[in-house]
């Protein structure tokens, strides 16, 4: 049978292009489509998709994102001042939502780059959260993931009372206390996060009498009318042993004349000066030989108009000569957390009061006497007891800082 020859020339034309294929691969050409009819990946079958995350014929390599979140997924214990951040390579990020499983919901921010994220408040204590985050790839493909942890509970968390408290006018003689809800075994992280300040610019040193009670003076009594500022960044702070601090606190605090007061053993005498010049000067009655008013500086605590003593909170007994029972007493300062106090005396001493010592370590007044101290005199003013037979009371037994000395206590 005779060809046609317009069939013949059909069949040319595929040889010429078969060829031309062959000549292009041979030279290791690309080639994005081959002629129509013959078999081989073909531009529609590779555009079906719009990227490709493998090697492919007709479109690019799409990374995947990398995303790095703090804390991890599950963790437990996690400190609360912890930053709570997310990062992302290859990507950008879209949205972040940080809650609380009550609800509650932790601001943060993006940054400009869109490729990190952090938390611009500080988490609570003993709470479970809940950590989402939605990313792009550079295709514009989202994806989602959830997170969760929890803070450090109950059981870690530490409190703590300072003293004194915002907005208090005390005198010169007033040391600055915190006394932890915990042990503290992290003493110089503790120091590192609180900052104290004068306004007279004295500087001063910490002082920890027990591993829950640290104090704060200066070398010499704080200057009169001076202000200082307490100001505590202890929220998150590793107390040791898992303990961590739960607030963050500033004291303004303000300090008065200075009021430092001479009360004399021997003489029977109780002087008091007012910014370097004395005053006034009162008879006393002081602790007697068995009950010696203790040595040395004491500063004046809590004040009360009246008062109820018993002799019990002494040690004392029914049957014992010192013993007076239950007994209400008028102008009364307490010196001294074990008993030490400033106050009106019993009328069975007035015959007593500028010749002899008969109290069990007050220091007793006629009426009008403690009336006048208690006037004029207040928290952390100060009293130099002198020519006492009694020995120091412990340190911590009121605030006897000022009984240290310098080089012992800052240390």
């Amino acid at each position: 049978m005779q060809s046609q020859p317009g069939r013949r020339t059909a069949t040319l034309k595929k040889i010429l292009v078969i060829a031309a294929v062959c000549l292009l691969a041979a030279a290791g050409g690309v080639f994005a489509a081959v002629a129509p009819g013959l078999a081989g990946p073909s531009l529609e079958s590779e555009s079906v998709s719009a990227v490709r995350t493998s090697p492919g014929i007709a479109t690019p390599v799409i990374p995947p994102v990398a995303a790095e979140a703090r804390p991890a997924d599950g963790a437990k214990q996690v400190n609360p001042a912890a930053p709570v951040s997310l990062r992302v390579d290859n990507g950008t990020i879209e949205r972040v939502s940080l809650t609380s499983t009550s609800g509650e919901t932790v601001p943060g921010s993006i940054d400009a780059a869109a490729t990190g994220w952090k938390a611009t408040a500080p988490l609570a204590f003993n709470t479970d959260y809940s950590y989402t985050y939605v990313v792009k790839d550079t295709a514009g493909r989202e994806t989602s993931t959830t997170r969760s942890f929890s803070t450090v509970s109950s059981s870690h968390e530490a409190d703590a009372a300072i003293y004194p408290l915002d907005g208090m006018k005390v005198g010169v003689g007033q040391p600055l206390q915190i006394i932890f809800s915990e042990p503290v075994t992290n003493r110089d992280a503790v120091e590192k996060a609180i900052s104290i300040t004068s306004s007279a610019g004295q500087k001063g040193a910490f002082h920890w009498h027990s591993d829950t009670m640290v104090r704060y003076r200066p070398q010499n009594f704080w200057t009169a009318n001076s202000k200082i500022t307490m100001d505590m960044k202890l929220f998150g702070v590793d107390l040791g042993g898992g303990q961590i601090a739960n607030f963050n606190k500033k004291v303004n605090i303000a300090i008065g004349d200075k009021k430092v007061a001479i009360a004399d053993a021997a003489a029977h005498t109780f002087t008091l000066s007012i910014n370097d010049k004395p005053v006034k000067t009162l008879p006393v009655s002081m602790g007697d030989e068995r009950f010696p008013s203790a040595r040395g500086y004491g500063v004046l605590m809590e004040k009360k108009r009246y008062d109820h003593f018993r002799a019990s909170s002494i040690g004392l007994k029914p049957g014992d000569p010192a013993y007076y029972g239950n007994v209400d007493v008028e102008y009364t300062i307490r010196l001294t957390l074990s008993g030490a106090y400033i106050h009106q005396a019993l009328k069975s001493a007035y015959p007593y009061i500028g010749n002899k010592n008969v109290s069990h370590g007050c220091i007793g007044f006629a009426p009008a006497g403690a009336a006048w101290v208690f006037e004029n005199m207040g928290t952390g003013d100060v009293v130099n007891i002198i020519n006492t037979k009694g020995d120091y009371a412990a340190h911590d037994d009121g605030y006897g800082d000022w009984n240290i000395p310098w080089s012992e206590y800052d240390n």
